[in-house]
């Protein structure tokens, strides 16, 4: 039997690629999966995936290695296939890796909606992207707050960001309030997902076995609303998918993995940003979804800024803090923290010429001159933040991070709240509930 089994890598980053294997592979005696490899997220190639999760297939805990020994483990373990299972990646990206598996004698695979998603007993709606940060967790939340004006009650399951040193513990995860987030170990990238839900009476699931957190999620909803990662695929069949595209970035919805599948799949494609963007820029993103899918609705979005505290920034010294995906793996330059200083006549700190640590290293590493990414995956990013903060001499800190970072960090000066809306500027709304009803 041994000699019958295709031998697998998983190349992921810690989300995606667990959902695939327990999908995909965890039952079926004709795969092994050997060894996932982890990009992207700091600090998450030094874990393994528990045989208790794995199933009874697997004796030992699956090891998790660096993208970069990739050519080590398939010679080590005699490596048939690699599937690439992480997101928000380029299409030349994408055959670069391939080329690379090629080249080591491997198979190359992408795994398909028929493959990953579930169905439910409940109607979802999903709501994913075409890149990182177009607006998926305001886009969410006005979803939310539609169903729950008609009656519905809805809970929210989040795209999975495990990184926890023992993902065991994160099997199934609930928040309905933030006293709940004593309970596990938790990063900044996932305080900013749940955080906004809960303050505004929303449940939220999230974990690694997303067939319990559907059966529980069930038990407690009308209606399910897929709150996606990055440029994710939804893990549940949608009755109703919904597509968010960048008026600041026209072309990514063609150009992006697996953004560009969301985009052709969308029953409802909203343009957000429109405020912000040229028309030149809202015409070519119209052209490009008309180009690909006709039969999508679709919708344009306002993305307005507020600041809490209301704050007169005219030439204060203002340190950006921004979120940190979208500013990264994003690839976008600012965020809202930056638009807002500048619409207040701020003067804005560069952030190089002080920064310390690891938040300098990621300043270097994505090109960034303007802000700061809220980059907290460990606690010596979450130090390296802090010490940042303290050494830019800033008259404020403007924290455009979902999450609230006085809750987190130890912040010696006046932080102020920036944060997207989502403002549909046409019948959004009405075109949820009827398909819904």
């Amino acid at each position: 039997m041994e000699d019958e089994q295709t031998n697998i890598v998983i190349m992921g980053a810690a989300g995606r690629d667990y959902w695939n294997f327990l999908q995909a592979y965890q039952h079926d005696p004709s795969y092994q999966v050997v060894a996932f490899t982890q990009t992207q997220i700091p600090g998450i190639a030094d874990r393994t995936f528990p045989a208790a999760l794995a199933g009874h297939l697997y004796d030992s805990d699956i090891p998790m290695r660096p993208e970069e020994d990739l050519p080590k483990i398939v010679e080590e373990y005699g490596v048939d296939t690699v599937v690439l299972a992480y997101s928000d990646l380029p299409f030349s990206y994408v055959m670069e890796r391939a080329s690379w598996v090629l080249s080591l004698g491997c198979n190359f695979e992408l795994l398909g909606p028929d493959t990953t998603m579930i169905s439910a007993n409940k109607p979802i709606i999903s709501v994913c992207a075409v890149r990182t940060g177009c607006g998926k967790s305001q886009t969410t939340r006005y979803v939310v707050d539609t169903l729950e004006a008609i009656g519905y009650t809805v809970v929210v399951v989040r795209h999975p960001m495990p990184y926890a040193t023992d993902l065991a513990s994160v099997t199934v995860q609930r928040f309905a309030s933030t006293e709940d987030f004593a309970k596990y170990d938790m990063t900044i990238e996932e305080l900013e997902e749940y955080e906004q839900h809960i303050r505004k009476g929303t449940v939220v699931y999230a974990g690694i076995d997303y067939e319990q957190i559907l059966y529980e999620a069930e038990q407690e909803a009308d209606v399910i609303v897929w709150d996606g990662g990055n440029n994710d695929l939804p893990f549940y069949q949608p009755d109703v998918h919904i597509v968010l595209a960048d008026a600041l970035r026209p072309g990514h919805e063609i150009s992006y993995y697996p953004g560009s599948i969301n985009m052709r799949m969308a029953d409802i494609l909203v343009i957000n940003k429109v405020d912000t963007a040229s028309v030149d820029a809202v015409t070519t993103v119209k052209e490009n979804v008309a180009s690909y899918n006709v039969d999508a609705a679709v919708y344009t979005a306002r993305s307005p800024i507020t600041l809490s505290p209301e704050t007169e920034l005219a030439d204060e010294r203002v340190l950006v803090i921004e979120d940190g995906p979208t500013v990264t793996h994003g690839e976008m330059r600012y965020g809202a923290g930056y638009v807002a200083a500048r619409a207040h006549g701020a003067n804005i700190i560069q952030p190089h010429l002080f920064a310390k640590g690891t938040i300098q290293e990621t300043l270097a590493h994505y090109d960034l001159e303007s802000v700061v990414p809220a980059m907290g995956y460990t606690d010596s990013e979450l130090r390296d933040l802090e010490r940042t903060i303290a050494a830019s001499g800033c008259d404020y800190v403007i924290d455009a991070s979902p999450v609230n970072l006085q809750r987190i960090l130890n912040i010696n000066v006046s932080v102020i709240q920036a944060h997207y809306d989502l403002v549909p500027e046409d019948g959004l709304a009405e075109s949820i509930r009827h398909t819904i009803a």
